[in-house]
């Protein structure tokens, strides 16, 4: 049985932040009062009276009709609740996001976004919005927060450029708590190096947890940080001294801009391209590859993930084809939610690799030596090339956008890189 709601994914809060600042659509959030006391329950529960409702020597209970906070099926079934109401309001949930609702009315383009008792709008139409904040309201207890600030400990800033998004408080807290507020800054967070399973064990792992948990949280807004929070994650379960002296590290590169974030561009085109790569064998313990891609929405860094292969590649180009297929797989699901937001995407989406060999085995429909090895799963990107859906492009290794999420570089290329993704310091120095 499910208890949680289905939650929002990161992707589509940026996407839809991304449309907004493109097409300049207003922004307003909502907060639910109560929201999991909304809720009807479906299953038989009781509970004991509190005191003070029952006489003395009374033995009975009560059965409850409306969720409480702390029953495991709350937020599920507040979510269904919310749902219900919604959908009977005319909008229609997303097949590509569930927390995802949307309502056409003629020109008139209304998207709602929910994360648990956070509501978020947007749309072309203000009378729209204005009119839905009202229905809500005789729904729920709603509270109006206005304009869009502040979300889920992301911080939101709109100008003529567009929106940009950072996470400097929570940035602060993780150096604050570290006790490295005095530190001195460096200006890429991981060496040169690749990490093992060698050095001195830590006395208490739960330090060196708790810091790569609050690292992984930062990297909503942090691109920059994702490839060495990601190898950081790899050694949670036995740290060592080594790990923790490198996720220091990073605490130390927060410190020289912890106000550090993206920026999605105003006036900016709606079309999808992508760039994928790979570090073959970039795994010493296990030999297993690291794919890391970048999508981008027109200039508005969207997207983005590191990740380990499954399995052991044979060679680089294998590495880089299985890279080219997971973002593939990306790709597809960003435009079923952008044709769920009516704006659908009639064009190829360009998806950029450095490897000559990877861009031939994806257009070659004919299996040979080197592909027969090769899970039938990987081979879908040749569907979706005759399709006309994907096209593939190749970009030189200097060009490559995706080359830092899958290494660590040196401070050179990787501030270049950064420029190019889109990530800026919209504060002044600690």
């Amino acid at each position: 049985m499910t208890l949680f709601p289905p939650l929002q994914k990161m992707v589509t809060v940026r996407c839809r932040l991304a449309i907004a600042a493109s097409l300049n659509w207003p922004l307003h959030q909502l907060d639910v009062n109560n929201a999991f006391l909304n809720g009807d329950l479906l299953e038989e529960i009781y509970m004991s009276p509190p005191p003070g409702l029952r006489r003395q020597g009374e033995h009975i209970v009560c059965r409850l009709h409306k969720s409480l906070y702390g029953l495991k099926q709350a937020s599920r079934q507040w979510f269904s609740k919310f749902t219900e109401v919604i959908l009977a309001a005319g909008f229609l949930q997303s097949k590509a996001d569930y927390s995802l609702f949307i309502k056409r009315d003629g020109t008139s383009l209304t998207i709602l976004l929910i994360y648990v008792d956070d509501i978020l709008i947007t749309g072309n139409n203000i009378e729209s919005i204005k009119s839905l904040k009202q229905f809500l309201n005789t729904c729920f207890r709603i509270k109006d927060l206005g304009d869009l600030k502040f979300f889920l400990g992301i911080e939101i800033a709109r100008s003529n450029q567009g929106i940009y998004i950072s996470q400097r408080k929570y940035a602060l807290e993780v150096i604050k708590d570290s006790g490295y507020l005095g530190a001195k800054p460096v200006e890429f967070p991981m060496e040169e190096c690749r990490l093992s399973n060698t050095g001195e064990l830590l006395k208490d792992p739960c330090i060196y947890q708790h810091l790569v948990g609050r690292l992984i949280y930062l990297t909503i807004t942090r691109p920059d940080i994702t490839y060495s929070v990601h190898i950081l994650s790899r050694f949670m379960h036995e740290p060592r001294q080594p790990h923790m002296a490198a996720a220091l590290r990073v605490v130390c590169y927060l410190k020289s801009a912890p106000g550090q974030g993206l920026l999605l561009h105003s006036n900016n085109s709606l079309h999808l391209r992508a760039f994928c790569d790979s570090d073959w064998v970039g795994c010493p313990v296990t030999r297993r590859s690291t794919t890391g891609y970048c999508v981008f929405l027109g200039n508005s860094l969207i997207s983005w993930r590191t990740k380990w292969q499954k399995t052991v590649s044979l060679s680089s180009a294998e590495a880089e084809y299985r890279a080219m297929a997971g973002t593939c797989c990306e790709l597809t699901w960003l435009r079923h939610l952008l044709t769920d937001l009516h704006m659908p995407v009639s064009d190829p989406v360009t998806l950029h690799c450095d490897n000559q060999v990877a861009l031939h085995i994806a257009k070659n429909h004919v299996f040979h030596e080197r592909t027969r090895h090769i899970e039938m799963d990987c081979h879908f990107i040749w569907d979706k090339i005759l399709q006309g859906e994907i096209a593939t492009r190749y970009v030189i290794s200097s060009q490559q956008l995706a080359d830092v999420f899958t290494k660590a570089l040196g401070k050179e290329k990787f501030k270049q890189l950064m420029s190019k993704l889109g990530v800026i310091d919209n504060h002044s120095p600690t």
